[in-house]
C-alpha cells in the first residue's frame, strides 16, 4: 500500500487498452488501486470470462462473494442480482461509468438478463453502501462494467445445447495520439419453457454493438466517447386467465437499450478532471402474439446526467476529491402520459496515504426534485502490517429515490421517502509477494429503513418495512504452480424484515462457489465450476420455500497455435433439477462447443 492514492478515472490510452487489473472505479469515481481502500472489491478480468465460457452473465457473477441469483426461466428472461441480502433494485449498476437502470421499472432497477458476456472485458463490484460518491441506488453496493477494448481483432463463436449459437467480434487500432475500438455480439437460444409446468419452449434472441474512442487533443487534454446499443427480444410465460397461474403463453417482450457517454479528461500535474454527459435509454414493448400486433403494454424510461468529477493533489500524500452531477429522469407507459423528475447533487472527499496506511472520508447531499434533500457519509481505512496481510474496513450510509412508476403510476405516491441505509464492514486479507495465493475474510452488516413496497390497505407504494443484513464472506485463491489454479467464495447470509422478522425473500443462508483450472502436459486445459446455494424462501411471508441446490460445470480448452483456440464445456453436469424464484424452470444439462480466435 505504498503506491499513489489514485490514478486519473480515465487513465491514458494504454491504460485503456489493458483494463488494468489492479484498480476500480467503484471506490472514488477515479482508478483507484485495490489495495489503496478499505471497501470490499472483487475484479473479474476478461480472463475470468474467458475462463467461464458462454454468455450467460450471471455464471460469472458467482465467483462474487455475497451475490444471490434468481432468474425467471432460461437465458435473457427477468434475472434479479441480489448483493448482500439487498434487493436486486438497491444495486447500483453502470456500464461504463454510465447508470443504465430502467426508470420506467416498478422498482427502477436493471434486469441482467439483458445483458451478456459478448461484449464484457472487466466486472468491479464494490459491496457495501457507496451512496457518497454514487448518490441514488448505491445501498447494497456498486457494479461497473466495462466493454471490451483494445488493439488488434478478436472474436469466438459458440454453438450448444437448446440450439444456443452465439459470437462475438471486437477490434481497435490506436496510435500515438488515440486509440478507437468495437465490439459486436449475438446470441439466439430456444431456450425451454419458463413455466416449470408447461410444455413450449421460450426463446431469446439479442444483438449488442458497443464502441469507444479516446483522443488526446493535448498532452493534458483527452477526449471520449462511448457507448451501448442492444436490442433483443425474449419469449417468456404468463398468468393466464381463469386460474392466473404461471402457465405457457405466447408473450414476447422486445427490448431496446441506449447508453453511451462524451466528454473530457484533464491531467494536470496536480488536478485531474472528468466532464461528462451520459445518457441512457430503455424501451420494453410487450406482445401477446396469439391476440394480434398491438402491444399489450410499453414503456420508455431515460436518463441524461451531466457531470463533473475532479482530485486534487496536496502535499504529503493528501488527495481531495470531489464531484457534482444532474441528473433527468422521464418515464412513460401505455397505460399513463408519464412525469419526470430531476436529482441534483454533489460530494467531497479528503483521502490521504502514507506508507502502509490509506483512508479516507466523505460526505454528500443531494436534492430530488420530489422528495426533497438527502445527504450521505462515508469513509474507508486500510492498513498493511506487513507480511502480505492488509487490514480494512469501510462504513457508508446509501440511498434510493423512489423510482417513477412509484412515485407517479396510478398505484403511485408523491408522499415516500427514499430508502436508506448505514453498512459496516470489516475485514482482513493476505497475499503473497508473488501473488499465487490470495485470502481474504470479511464481516459485514447493513440496516436499511423506509423500504419501499406495495401496501394492499391504500392500493398504493409505501414506506413499508425494515431490514437488516449481517454476515461475512471468506475469499481463497492459490495458484501452486503454473499449470494448476483454483479458488472460491462463501457467504453466509442472515437478512430480516426487521418488522416481522421472517427471512427477505430468495436470499440463501449459504451460497458458495468453487473452481478450478489445470492446465495439462499434453495441452489441454480442464476447469470445473462448483455452485453450491442453500435453502431459501420465495416470498416475503416465507410460505413458499425453494431449496438448496448444487450445480457442477466442467470445461476444457485445447490452443491450436498461437492465435486459435478451441473449447467446451458441460454445464449442469449431473441435471440437477432445482428452482431459484418458485415456478420457473432453470436449464438442465447441457454441452457447448466453441472456437476463438485473435489477431
Amino acid at each position: 500500500a505504498t503506491a499513489a492514492l489514485a490514478v486519473p478515472f480515465s487513465a491514458p490510452v494504454s491504460a485503456q487498452e489493458t483494463q488494468n487489473d489492479d484498480t476500480t472505479i467503484t471506490v472514488t469515481g477515479f482508478q483507484t488501486r485495490l489495495d489503496n481502500t478499505g471497501h470490499a472489491v472483487t475484479v473479474l478480468r476478461t480472463e475470468d470470462i474467458k475462463e467461464v465460457q458462454g454468455p450467460d452473465l450471471t455464471r460469472v457473477l458467482a465467483r462474487v462473494p455475497g451475490i444471490a441469483i434468481s432468474r425467471n426461466g432460461p437465458l435473457g428472461a427477468f434475472t434479479g442480482v441480489r448483493l448482500r441480502g439487498g434487493e436486486s433494485e438497491q444495486l447500483l449498476v453502470l456500464v461504463d461509468g454510465v447508470r443504465v437502470s430502467d426508470p420506467a421499472a416498478p422498482s427502477g432497477g436493471f434486469d441482467f438478463g439483458t445483458l451478456t458476456t459478448g461484449t464484457v472485458g472487466k466486472i468491479d463490484v464494490l459491496r457495501g453502501s457507496n451512496s457518497t460518491v454514487w448518490g441514488s441506488d448505491a445501498v447494497a453496493g456498486v457494479v461497473d462494467i466495462s466493454t471490451r477494448a483494445g488493439s488488434g481483432l478478436a472474436g469466438a463463436i459458440e454453438y450448444g445445447a437448446r440450439d444456443t449459437f452465439s459470437a462475438r467480434a471486437n477490434g481497435g487500432v490506436s496510435g500515438d495520439n488515440g486509440f478507437a475500438g468495437i465490439g459486436a455480439s449475438f446470441v439466439r437460444s430456444d431456450g425451454f419453457s419458463a413455466a416449470a409446468n408447461g410444455t413450449e419452449d421460450d426463446g431469446f434472441e439479442q444483438f449488442a454493438l458497443t464502441g469507444s474512442a479516446f483522443y488526446d487533443l493535448t498532452p493534458t487534454l483527452e477526449l471520449f466517447a462511448q457507448g451501448r446499443y442492444a436490442e433483443g427480444e425474449l419469449e417468456f410465460d404468463g398468468f393466464p386467465a381463469p386460474a392466473f397461474v404461471l402457465a405457457d403463453t405466447a408473450d414476447v417482450q422486445e427490448t431496446e437499450q441506449l447508453s453511451g457517454a462524451v466528454g473530457a479528461n484533464y491531467f494536470g500535474q496536480d488536478l485531474t478532471l472528468r466532464a461528462s454527459f451520459s445518457l441512457a435509454e430503455t424501451r420494453r414493448d410487450n406482445f401477446d402474439e396469439a391476440a394480434g400486433d398491438a402491444p399489450t403494454f410499453a414503456s420508455d424510461g431515460s436518463s441524461r446526467l451531466v457531470s463533473l468529477r475532479g482530485e486534487y493533489r496536496l502535499i504529503g500524500g493528501l488527495v481531495l476529491a470531489f464531484g457534482g452531477s444532474r441528473e433527468w429522469l422521464d418515464y412513460e407507459t401505455l397505460f399513463d402520459a408519464g412525469e419526470d423528475a430531476t436529482l441534483t447533487g454533489g460530494y467531497v472527499q479528503a483521502g490521504w496515504s502514507l506508507g502502509a496506511l490509506s483512508a479516507r472520508i466523505g460526505a454528500r447531499i443531494d436534492d430530488h426534485s420530489e422528495f426533497g434533500s438527502e445527504d450521505s457519509f462515508g469513509g474507508d481505512v486500510s492498513y498493511a502490517v506487513g507480511g502480505g496481510w492488509r487490514l480494512r474496513a469501510s462504513a457508508g450510509e446509501g440511498f434510493k429515490a423512489p423510482s417513477l412508476f412509484q412515485l407517479f403510476s396510478d398505484f403511485g405516491n408523491t408522499a415516500l421517502e427514499p430508502e436508506q441505509s448505514t453498512s459496516v464492514d470489516i475485514g482482513v486479507e493476505k497475499v503473497s509477494a508473488d501473488e499465487r495465493f490470495r485470502f481474504a475474510l470479511t464481516g459485514y452488516r447493513r440496516v436499511t429503513s423506509n423500504l419501499i413496497g406495495f401496501d394492499i390497505g391504500t392500493f398504493a407504494f409505501a414506506n413499508t418495512a425494515r431490514a437488516r443484513a449481517q454476515g461475512f464472506e471468506l475469499e481463497l485463491a492459490a495458484k501452486p504452480s503454473d499449470r494448476l489454479e483454483f479458488g472460491g467464495v462463501y457467504t453466509f447470509t442472515d437478512a430480516e424484515n426487521r418488522d416481522t422478522g421472517t427471512d427477505l425473500a430468495r436470499r440463501p443462508r449459504h451460497v458458495a462457489t468453487l473452481w478450478g483450472d489445470w492446465e495439462t502436459p499434453l495441452g489441454p486445459k480442464l476447469g470445473y465450476d462448483l455452485r453450491l446455494v442453500g435453502d431459501s424462501f420465495d416470498d416475503a411471508g416465507n410460505f413458499t420455500s425453494l431449496d438448496g441446490y448444487a450445480v457442477f460445470d466442467l470445461r476444457a480448452s485445447l490452443p491450436v497455435g498461437e492465435r486459435l483456440e478451441v473449447f467446451g464445456r458441460l454445464e449442469n453436469a449431473f441435471d440437477a433439477d432445482y428452482q431459484t424464484a418458485a415456478g420457473y424452470t432453470t436449464a438442465g444439462r447441457g454441452a457447448f462447443i466453441g472456437i476463438r480466435a485473435s489477431m
